[in-house]
């Protein structure tokens, strides 16, 4: 019960949280071209820049990088939008750990808690296999409640997997999208400054 509460907290999360105009909004690589395609915008502007997504987040930081040194070199340029671009992708990646380890672990859970009961069965059983056996339907019974553990298990593992999939499809596009933009915006701003 507490690995599916879980799962369907950080599906959630997820959900809400890799939203596109909250990652990567359409056409805010290209406002920024547009922005600094006479000079770099003043430090306030990249501080808003900063605050809007993800991808303005390492746009962002590009810009800064200019801000403070209007001479720094193409390498240092793209490696503070590489810097920033790396906690990005740990933000993003996020919880998908966990939802991956509530995949493996619950059919697992599922598993020993069939094996218990299969255990606790067959222990309450009478030793002897005279008149006073146990009684088949009370085994028959038994042995449907623990592979109810088992089904379980997979209830839970199955949509977990799926949605770790999705997930990491998503974040993998959205990690994509934002090391071309930092490409596209490093290369406008090297020839900004020719």
């Amino acid at each position: 019960m507490a690995c599916s509460v879980l799962a369907l907290a950080l599906v959630i999360e997820r959900f809400v949280s890799l939203k596109t105009a909250k990652i990567a909004p359409p056409r805010l690589l290209d406002e920024v071209l547009n922005v600094s395609r006479s000079a770099v915008p003043a430090p306030a502007v990249v501080a808003q820049l900063a605050q809007n997504s993800a991808l303005g987040e390492v746009l962002a930081s590009g810009l800064r990088a200019l801000n403070h040194n209007p001479r720094c070199s193409e390498s240092d340029l793209r490696s503070a939008m590489e810097g920033t671009g790396r906690m990005v992708a740990h933000r993003l990646e996020r919880y998908l750990a966990a939802l991956a380890t509530i995949a493996s672990a619950a059919p697992l859970m599922g598993l020993f808690g069939t094996v218990v009961g299969m255990i606790e069965i067959f222990g309450s059983q009478s030793p002897t296999g005279g008149a006073t056996g146990g009684n088949p339907a009370q085994l028959a019974h038994g042995i449907s409640v623990a592979l109810y553990n088992t089904a379980f298990g997979l209830i839970i593992a199955i949509p977990s997997l799926i949605f770790w999939r999705y997930f990491r499809a998503r974040v993998d596009a959205y990690l994509l999208t934002l090391e071309l933009a930092s490409e596209s915006l490093a290369r406008h701003l090297n020839t900004l400054r020719k």
